[in-house]
């Protein structure tokens, strides 16, 4: 079976993105191929060379970016039962990731190949789009509460048995955060969460038992207070900051002193280093390992269409929609680059 392709290439490092034809991979063992219907951007996607370099060294070009997909099923390879052509899905794209590195497997094009156990069905009430918004997000976040190299928390399930124990995500209303705190919580943990005031509403309706105003100058005297005597059983740290906030909070806590990092590990290197004489243990996330472990399956194919289907988790944050076509996703990370609070940028094509 093939299909005409076209995909969004980045000849290389720094130089302007190209539409322009791709072959159609057919899916090998425990792949898929689907007909891609959204995309959302991430910053990843839109580095200026030099940091392409420095954040994906091994890339080869040209190549195809990308990591958030939804759409619809064409072809399924040996193996592959769970999942058939005409299914409505989304996936998490791994053509950047070292382990993968191929155009055929990145987001920005009409035909995607997907790892079939990083791939889930999409509910008939969800719109494509709005599916879209997941992917990267939720893998981060999974990544660093679940793994042992990270968090190493408990999975989430359905109907969770409260675990007596509090997690805090340091920027709650961000697509990483709002991802965490809905898996934290179908984990079972009282969340709290810190955001800015005008996004309080959204995080506790996403599970956080208490919101804090993440620019306070009294955040961390709050959140100490709001853990109180209980256990903290980990933190997860989201944004440019959030280090030097959360590893008070974590070194004077009862329980957990482990940090989850969504910054680069270039970033965090010190900053964890430092923290070490604060009985503090900090790691960087990088959302592509849970693919390799078990956290991957558990998730996309364990948990997360279930949960979809009768709403106990929420594609989060809000889609924005700001165009349509390949040759819409330049301007769609142009736009990121200016600030987005709140929502994700999704390109259908």
């Amino acid at each position: 079976m093939t299909h005409p392709n076209t995909a969004l290439w980045l000849p290389k490092p720094g130089a302007p993105f190209e539409v322009g034809p791709a072959p159609y991979t057919p899916p090998a063992a425990g792949e898929v191929v689907v007909r891609v219907r959204a995309v959302a951007v991430n910053p990843i996607d839109g580095l200026p060379g030099f940091l392409y370099r420095l954040a994906l060294p091994w890339l080869a070009f040209p190549a195809v970016v990308g990591s958030d997909v939804a759409g619809e099923v064409v072809e399924t390879g040996p193996g592959v039962t769970r999942l058939r052509p005409g299914d409505r899905v989304l996936g998490h794209a791994f053509g950047v990731d070292a382990s993968r590195n191929r155009p055929a497997e990145s987001a920005f094009q009409h035909y995607a190949v997907l790892l079939e156990h990083m791939t889930s069905p999409v509910p008939g009430s969800l719109p494509l789009p709005q599916a879209a918004v997941l992917p990267l997000a939720l893998s981060t976040a999974a990544t660093g509460l679940f793994q042992p190299d990270h968090l190493g928390l408990a999975l989430p399930g359905a109907g969770p048995a409260e675990r007596g124990e509090t997690v805090l995500v340091w920027g709650a209303s961000t697509s990483v955060g709002t991802n965490a705190v809905q898996l934290a919580r179908n984990a079972g943990y009282r969340v709290l969460a810190t955001s800015s005031p005008h996004n309080f509403d959204l995080v506790r309706s996403l599970g956080a038992a208490h919101a804090v105003d993440r620019n306070s100058p009294t955040a961390v005297a709050e959140l100490l207070d709001l853990i109180g005597d209980g256990p903290l059983a980990g933190t997860l740290a989201i944004g440019a900051g959030s280090l030097r906030r959360t590893v008070p909070v974590a070194a004077r806590a009862t329980g957990s002193g482990r940090i989850a990092s969504a910054r680069p590990a270039v970033l965090t290197r010190v900053p964890g280093w430092l923290a070490r004489w604060r009985g503090v243990r900090v790691s960087s996330i990088w959302g592509g390992t849970l693919k390799d472990n078990e956290v991957g399956p558990a998730v996309y194919t364990g948990f997360l269409p279930a949960a979809l289907a009768s709403g106990a988790y929420r594609a989060a944050p809000d889609a924005l929609v700001v165009g349509h076509g390949l040759a819409a996703v330049p301007d769609a990370l142009r736009e990121l680059r200016k600030g987005v609070s709140a929502r994700k940028l999704v390109v259908t094509l």
